[in-house]
């Protein structure tokens, strides 16, 4: 069963575009038909664990043996990774059936089919190694998916550019993880997590010299994965590429948004707690990036107007919210905001790629309004995506979201108080740029010049089934799973998965907490409406008031630019000098070109005695011969 949940949508990738010759639709059939079934045994896997305990690690093959080096190629099953098979293949399951009808007009359906295919093979991959090394090469297989997936319109120089740049940003990143991984090797002699894990006490306070400064091995060690997954999960300066992925397929974002590549460095980090709950210093970074990241993208969303970069932005700070849970030592929470903002985000990227094909491509929030009774089922599939992303009172979001800032007052420390105030004052800024988004697409007045509202249509029930499905998620999961996952005997459920030093106590909440975030959440619905449909000169007086800081968040804090002064002109720069001067000034002068000119002046000179008079043939005949005997002379 392990083996099919991991194989299937390898070989619907390989079938599926192999055999595209006998019809686009036998493509789609196959890829959705085997993540259908590699979703069902998923579940089947999760629910088998959670009642009859049954984990195990299946060794496939022994991949690599090389002195001490030997790692195997395995599935490995435990309540970790079983969450994260369900999260994976179930998205991915119903990603795929939408972009049968999202997908419908394009040209290139089996190539698109494929790649989503491979991509959730490559993720499935990384969920399930027992080691650093099989990780890695889910790692990068992730990366190369993003990288064909965000430019699958490569004909657009905006989709290539983009591809471009998610690709590079997380090869900085993942610089980071292979030192980790490489420090790992050197000094635990292993890269397979339950010999690795096994021995992090007893290196726990080694230092060792690095870059001529003394620090401690597992801080070392934790910060380099950390980098890895800062790339991954667009943390704050690795965050550049998540915006521009937006280029690819509204299914991509989805998939690349909610259940694979941006989930694997919450996952790296979850995986590696054996290790990061060794290193005080290291969780605390790890805290850090996620609130800066939390806030930071929250406030860019206030102001940005394309429909799916919103919802990028709040993966961003989402992410946030995850990495700062395990910062507090919360993992467990870490991943069951993973679990439920997974559907719900899935749901509202799938409903803005529903929204977007009502208005024929367009995506630009200020050019909609007033379709809800145009599109009611888009509409009300919105609305829940809406709610749960919000943290409205008994959704998904509300028992996950609330979770982390509740673990981060347990915490009792002065970094678990501000990861708390940081969660609140978040909470907010999202319910705000949420219902932005969602009143100003589906409410007021019509604002869209270019396409008469007649025209504007709901989208097929290829494409709504998927959203329902997903709105059940965004409903239930949380309430559902809730006490298994971080309940009062959370460990009965993760068992060794996750390492708690000490375990989290649940102790009496205070009232302003228990109840500070709902009351943000739901005040945030009727001031978002007043500001963006009922009074919108408040918020035009507002931004002429405060241009530079609107122009500051509307350019995302300017990294790009940052970015592109710092890094992108001086390498340019320096790139086309070695071209011109290295390349094809010195290199290709003396090399190449140098060589070919002497040859062809060579051989002008040469053919000047193919005259066809004897004398010339002899004169040449004689010299010959005199250079063979000067040499068997001097030899």
């Amino acid at each position: 069963m392990s083996y099919l949940v991991v194989c299937l949508p390898l070989i619907g990738s390989i079938l599926g575009y192999s055999l595209k010759i006998l019809g686009d639709r036998y493509t789609e059939v196959i890829t959705t038909l085997f993540l259908f079934i590699s979703a069902t045994l998923s579940i089947i896997i999760f629910f088998n664990g959670i009642v009859y305990g049954e984990y195990a690690n299946y060794k496939i093959i022994e991949w690599i043996s090389s002195g001490s080096l030997k790692v195997d190629w395995s599935i490995n099953i435990d309540p970790l990774s079983s969450i994260m098979l369900v999260v994976v293949t179930s998205v991915s399951s119903l990603v795929h059936l939408y972009s049968i009808g999202y997908m419908s007009q394009d040209s290139n359906k089996p190539r698109f089919m494929a790649y989503l295919s491979l991509f959730t093979f490559a993720m499935l991959m990384l969920v399930v190694s027992d080691n650093f090394i099989q990780l890695f090469f889910g790692w990068e297989g992730v990366g190369l998916c993003s990288y064909l997936l965000i430019g699958f319109w490569y004909k657009k120089n905006s989709a290539n550019n983009a591809a471009i740049k998610a690709f590079l940003v997380n090869r900085v990143g993942d610089v980071g993880l292979a030192i980790g991984i490489f420090l790992i090797f050197n000094y635990f002699g292993t890269v397979n997590y339950d010999e690795v894990f096994s021995k992090v006490a007893s290196q726990s306070t080694k230092e060792i010299n690095f870059l001529g400064l003394n620090v401690n091995l597992i801080t070392l060690i934790c910060i380099a994965l950390f980098v890895g997954a800062m790339g991954k999960s667009a943390q704050f300066f690795f965050h550049t590429w998540l915006p521009d992925a937006m280029e690819g397929p509204t299914p991509v974002s989805a998939l690349i948004h909610a259940a694979t590549m941006v989930t694997a460095g919450v996952f790296l980090v979850v995986r590696c707690s054996p290790i990061f709950e060794y290193s005080q210093v290291a969780l605390n970074f790890v805290a850090v990036i996620g609130m800066i990241t939390a806030v930071f993208a929250a406030s860019v969303a206030l102001v940005q107007n394309d429909i799916k970069k919103i919802i990028a932005y709040s993966t961003c700070s989402q992410l946030g919210y995850m990495f700062f849970a395990a910062g507090v030592g919360a993992y467990h929470v870490a991943i069951f905001h993973l679990f439920t903002h997974a559907f719900f985000k899935a749901l509202l990227f799938l409903g803005a790629g529903s929204v977007i094909h009502a208005f024929k491509n367009e995506q630009d929030i200020r050019k909609m309004g007033g379709v809800w009774k145009k599109i009611p089922y888009t509409w009300a599939l919105m609305l829940i995506g809406t709610l749960a992303l919000t943290g409205f009172p008994m959704l998904s979001g509300f028992y996950s979201k609330d979770a982390i800032i509740e673990f981060a007052y347990f915490k009792n420390s002065t970094i678990g108080y501000y990861a708390m105030t940081v969660g609140i004052f978040t909470a907010f800024l999202t319910a705000i740029y949420s219902w932005r988004l969602f009143f100003k697409t589906f409410h007021g007045k019509y604002n869209n010049t270019d396409l008469p509202i007649e025209k504007t249509h709901e989208s097929p029930l290829v494409m709504l089934i998927p959203l329902i499905f997903l709105s059940l998620g965004a409903l239930f999961a949380g309430y559902t799973f809730k006490e298994l996952l971080i309940g009062h005997n959370y460990l009965d459920f993760w068992k060794k998965s996750i390492f708690f030093i000490k375990e989290i106590e649940h102790v009496h909440l205070p009232l302003w907490l228990l109840f500070s975030t709902p009351v943000l959440v739901v005040i945030a619905i009727p001031l978002a409406y007043y500001l963006y449909i009922k009074n919108i000169n408040i918020l035009s007086g507002v931004r002429k008031l405060n241009e530079p800081l609107y122009n500051f968040l509307l350019n995302k804090w300017y990294f790009d630019e940052l970015y592109e002064a710092l890094f992108v002109k001086p390498l340019k720069l320096v790139g086309l000098f070695l071209w011109k001067k290295g390349d094809q000034n010195t290199i290709d002068t003396y090399g190449p070109d140098g060589f070919s000119k002497i040859i062809k002046y060579l051989s002008n000179k040469a053919t000047k005695f193919q005259s066809g008079y004897i004398y010339d043939y002899a004169f040449v005949m004689l010299l010959g011969l005199s250079f063979l005997l000067t040499y068997l002379m001097i030899k």
